[in-house]
């Protein structure tokens, strides 16, 4: 069960709204769209920290970030939570199915321009990103000619944008005559052209470029920056093999000697590294009653370490490596959310931090066996001497200092020890 998880939506009631009554409620002077959309991505925020289903959750930002749609974004926000919705449904299913759902999906036609594409004014957004970021990549080879039948292909699919915001099929605007793209070509000769966008979409989907190409963002997510040609063949295989199947694909990774040997090869990005810092510091969030409390403050919180949710405002979605997450403004971003975190300085309300005595360990102890102890708790692994020499740099405190009562231990030295720990690669690395 994720009880908990499932029930972190009631905090944020516009996530249960209609596209209508959102737009409805945005025109009259109640909550606005970006404060809808802010709220989704605080929701979002809480569901990878807190949720049961980590690879679920895991799996839902890996796609979001493939068939992305910026947030806030003025076209599609009435219809992003549903989208979300959508990429959850089919995040461990089969990969030719969420293509279909998600490109013809209201808020993606919404966001780039296919729900005003017509056969007499046609508008090439989807059909070219369709290519380049969803399935073949630039790796495809295509031409701008297939770019343009690729965005004929899809005309058809419109949105009642700024009235009822309900998605239809307009029959006269689909474009009819012959079509071919990579491979897939077909006569189009009939005005409902649903059927042939499906049976386009899962051709690309299935397509051996796409396979190899989602093999490796896959491996890039969960191994390396760089992962081997062998590694990208195993998984490129399974992907094929089992259809576009998530679970099987997932499989084949994790099976792979070199998932077992890549841990702390990545760089968390800013958003993972909060996420991780909650549950390092094992903090218990209350649903919010005012904008101070930490459900809503954490936004603000993880946009000052160099990272808003969803907030790449290009098609082609955030970078996954890490010469993208190391700069300098990153890093002291990240340490200075840390100490707040870990101090309790900030968010200070609606929210419960660990007290002194959860994070000691039977007293007495050495003041190294409770650093030990403390980084066992932190990053799940025994303080390596770096660590140790760190923490006692910046405490003062010596290792073989007897701690024999929570308060021979001031709780401005607990945040400087988390803090060392937090800082420190063992954490900024996954």
């Amino acid at each position: 069960s994720d009880g908990y998880a499932n029930g972190l939506r009631d905090w944020f009631p516009a996530l249960d709204k209609t596209p209508r009554q959102l737009w409805h409620t945005d025109q009259t002077g109640g909550q606005q769209g970006f404060e809808v959309t802010a709220d989704y991505e605080r929701w979002t925020m809480l569901r990878r920290a807190y949720s049961k289903r980590q690879l679920q959750e895991t799996m839902v930002e890996f796609w979001a970030n493939l068939l992305h749609i910026p947030c806030p974004e003025a076209k599609s926000w009435p219809h992003r939570v549903r989208y979300d919705t959508t990429l959850r449904q089919h995040a461990l299913g089969r990969f030719d199915d969420m293509v279909v759902a998600c490109v013809l999906h209201p808020a993606m036609l919404l966001y780039l321009d296919n729900a005003v594409s017509q056969a007499s004014n046609i508008n090439e957004n989807l059909g070219r990103e369709v290519l380049e970021l969803h399935t073949v990549g630039v790796a495809g080879d295509y031409t701008e000619d297939e770019v343009q039948d690729s965005a004929r292909i899809l005309t058809g699919y419109r949105v009642d944008a700024w009235e009822t915001w309900t998605p239809y099929y307009a029959e006269e605007d689909h474009f009819r005559g012959q079509v071919s793209v990579l491979g897939f070509s077909d006569p189009n000769p009939s005005y409902n052209g649903r059927d042939l966008t499906k049976r386009y979409l899962r051709y690309l989907a299935t397509h051996p470029v796409t396979a190899r190409r989602i093999a490796r963002r896959l491996c890039v997510r969960f191994i390396s920056d760089d992962p081997s040609p062998a590694v990208v063949d195993a998984v490129t295989a399974a992907f094929v093999q089992s259809g576009t199947d998530i679970k099987q694909t997932l499989r084949a990774l994790v099976a792979h000697p070199e998932f077992a040997a890549s841990a702390g090869d990545k760089t968390r990005t800013p958003t993972q590294d909060a996420i991780a810092t909650y549950r390092a510091l094992g903090l218990e969030v209350m649903p919010p009653s005012k904008k101070e409390d930490f459900a809503y403050s954490l936004l603000h919180q993880v946009n000052s370490m160099g990272q808003q949710p969803f907030g790449w405002v290009r098609p082609d979605g955030f970078p996954d490596v890490a010469d993208a997450w190391t700069s300098i403004s990153r890093m002291l971003g990240s340490w200075r959310a840390h100490w707040g975190l870990a101090g309790g300085y900030w968010p200070k309300s609606g929210v419960r931090h660990r007290t002194m005595g959860e994070w000691l360990p039977a007293l007495p102890a050495r003041f190294d066996e409770v650093v030990d102890h403390i980084s066992r708790l932190v990053l799940a692994k025994p303080a390596s001497k770096t660590h140790q020499r760190a923490v006692t740099a910046f405490t003062t405190i010596q290792p073989f200092e007897r701690i024999r009562t929570p308060s021979d231990l001031p709780e401005y030295k607990l945040v400087q020890l988390l803090s060392v720990l937090l800082d420190s690669p063992a954490h900024m690395t996954r």
